[in-house]
C-alpha cells in the first residue's frame, strides 16, 4: 500500500464518538493462541453509491466513530502485564482508514474471473499483519476503495480480537450506523467470566509469535457458488434420499428404516428431517474432501485431516451470550486415511465429520481448554503433511446484511491473511436460501484436479 493497482487517496485516524469506560479485557483461551495468525480481512463489493465519494467517505468516518462506542475494544491496544498475561486495553487510541482508488478496475474484474484476482488482495489493509502486532499497531483497521463503478469496503481486525461471529456483528453494526440507524439492534457483550478466562500464562518470544504457515508458497484461490437446489441435492445424495421434481426430498429406505409414507421437505422452508443426521453443510465438506483427497493422489494409507472451527457460544454451560464480543471457537480435526475417504461412500465421510460436531458439547469444550491450558500454545495453523483441509467462516454468518445506505453488497471477499494450501472459507450466497459459496485455496495442481473431479463439479453452480 500502495500498489499497482490502487492509489492511495488520504489516511487517517477515527477515534471513538464516546470515550470508552470499559475495563481491560482480558484475552482468553481462544484469543490467546490467535496472536500467532494473521488480522482478519474480510470486506464487501458494492454498486457505486448515488452521491459523491467525498460524501461517503465522510459519512464512513463519522459512521465509523460512532460504532467503535459501541465496540471500544476494537479502538484500544493489547498490553502485557507484568506476569505475562495479555489485555485488551480499551484506550481509545483509535483506528485506521484508508481511502484509495483503482478507478480502472470494474465490478466485473472482481467477481467475473475463475480465479479470485490478485487486485483483490489490495483492497485491504495490514496486509499479512501477524495478531501479536496489535500491541503496537490499531486493532482494527478500514479501506473504502474506490472503483470505476463500485466500492469495496474492506476491513482488517486482530483475530485475537474477534472470530468470525464478533466481526461480522461490527460490520452489520458499522452499516447500520452508516444507513442513520439510532439504537443499534446488536449489543456486544464484553463479560469476561467464563471458563475461557485462565490463570495460565502463554509465554511467548520476545518479539513475538510467527505465523505457523509459508505465506508466499504458489497458491490459486476460486470461489465456487452452490445455489440452494444444489446444496438440496447434495444433502439428499449424502442422506440417501430421493429429490423429486416439485423440489421436495422424499426419504426412502434410509439404512435400515422401512417406511410407506414419504416424509416431504419443502424447499422453502429448508425444514429437517428428524431421522436425517447430516447436514447440508456437512455434505459439503465431506464432498470436497473427497474431492481434495482425489486430486491430492495419496495412497491409500496416508491419513488425511479435516479441520473445522466451531461456535462454543451454545455449547458451553451455562451458555454464552451469542453477542459475546471475542474468540469463542474452537476447532475440530476428524482424521481418515485417504483409502477410507475414497473406497467409503459421501454418507461416510459426513458422518465422520457430524459424529466430531455432535460430540462438542460442553465436556468436550472444557477438555479443550484444559488440555491448552496443559500445554499453552499458539494456534498452529497450515498444512504441515500435505493432507489437511482446514474450513473456516461460516455459510450463517450475516454477510450480506449490509446495506450503508445504498443496497446490499454485490458479493463478499477476503483479503491474503491466513491463506495456505488447504484453506477454505464459507460464505453465504447472495442469493439467500440456503447457497453457499466457499472460497477455496490450494495449490495450482490440486486446484486443477478438483476442478476436473466429476463428484465435485456436478454440484457447482
Amino acid at each position: 500500500m500502495p500498489s499497482a493497482a490502487i492509489t492511495l487517496v488520504s489516511k487517517c485516524n477515527i477515534f471513538p464518538y464516546q470515550k470508552s469506560c470499559l475495563p481491560d479485557l482480558k484475552l482468553s483461551v481462544s484469543d490467546l493462541p490467535m496472536l500467532s495468525v494473521h488480522y482478519i480481512q474480510k470486506g464487501a463489493l458494492f454498486t457505486r453509491p448515488p452521491f459523491p465519494i467525498a460524501h461517503l467517505i465522510s459519512l464512513l468516518k463519522l459512521s465509523l466513530s460512532q460504532t467503535l462506542s459501541h465496540f471500544p475494544p476494537l479502538a484500544g491496544r493489547f498490553v502485557t502485564d507484568p506476569n505475562g498475561y495479555v489485555y485488551i486495553s480499551c484506550n481509545d487510541a483509535g483506528v485506521d482508514f484508508t481511502h484509495a482508488t483503482a478507478t480502472h478496475i470494474f465490478i466485473r474484474d472482481v467477481i467475473g474471473s475463475i480465479d479470485v484476482p490478485h487486485h483483490v488482495k489490495e483492497f485491504f489493509p495490514f496486509d499479512r499483519t501477524v495478531s501479536y502486532r496489535g500491541h503496537f499497531s490499531p486493532l482494527l483497521a478500514v479501506q473504502v476503495t474506490e472503483l470505476a463503478n463500485g466500492v469495496f469496503i474492506g476491513c482488517a481486525v486482530n483475530h485475537s480480537v474477534t472470530d468470525g461471529t464478533s466481526f461480522w456483528n461490527f460490520f452489520n453494526t458499522f452499516a447500520e450506523v452508516s444507513r442513520g440507524v439510532k439504537r443499534i439492534t446488536r449489543q456486544p457483550d464484553f463479560t469476561r467470566n467464563s471458563i475461557l478466562i485462565s490463570n495460565v500464562v502463554l509465554k511467548l518470544p520476545a518479539n513475538g509469535p510467527k505465523v505457523t504457515f509459508a505465506s508466499d508458497a504458489p497458491l490459486r484461490e476460486r470461489i465456487f457458488s452452490f445455489n440452494r437446489e444444489s446444496i438440496l441435492r447434495l444433502k439428499a445424495k449424502t442422506n440417501n434420499q430421493k429429490l423429486n421434481f416439485e423440489g421436495e426430498i422424499n426419504i426412502i429406505e434410509l439404512m435400515t428404516k422401512q417406511s410407506n409414507d414419504p416424509l416431504t421437505i419443502k424447499i422453502e422452508t429448508e425444514t429437517i428431517n428428524p431421522t436425517a443426521e447430516i447436514s447440508s453443510f456437512q455434505s459439503l465438506c465431506a464432498l470436497v474432501w473427497r474431492a481434495a483427497t482425489r486430486a491430492r493422489k495419496f495412497p491409500s494409507s496416508k491419513m488425511t485431516t479435516f479441520r473445522m472451527a466451531v461456535n462454543c457460544r451454545h455449547r458451553l454451560q451455562p451458555k454464552l451470550n451469542p453477542l459475546y464480543f471475542g474468540n469463542a471457537i474452537q476447532s475440530i480435526p476428524t482424521y481418515a486415511s485417504a483409502g477410507d475417504v475414497l473406497s467409503n461412500d459421501l454418507h461416510w465421510c459426513a458422518e465422520q465429520l457430524n459424529k466430531n460436531v455432535k460430540a462438542h458439547d460442553d465436556v468436550m469444550v472444557k477438555k479443550f481448554v484444559e488440555d491448552w491450558e496443559k500445554d499453552p500454545r499458539c494456534f498452529p495453523l497450515g498444512n504441515f503433511d500435505g493432507a489437511m483441509l482446514t474450513m473456516g467462516s461460516s455459510p450463517r454468518f450475516p454477510m450480506y446484511d449490509n446495506d450503508f445506505g445504498w443496497g446490499r453488497p454485490v458479493s463478499v471477499r477476503s483479503g491474503r491473511a491466513n491463506k495456505f494450501d488447504g484453506k477454505i472459507s464459507a460464505f453465504p450466497g447472495r442469493e439467500g436460501g440456503g447457497s453457499v459459496d466457499l472460497e477455496v485455496v490450494l495449490s495450482p495442481e490440486t486446484m486443477e484436479g478438483l476442478e476436473s473431479d466429476i463428484e465435485f463439479m456436478q454440484y457447482v453452480t
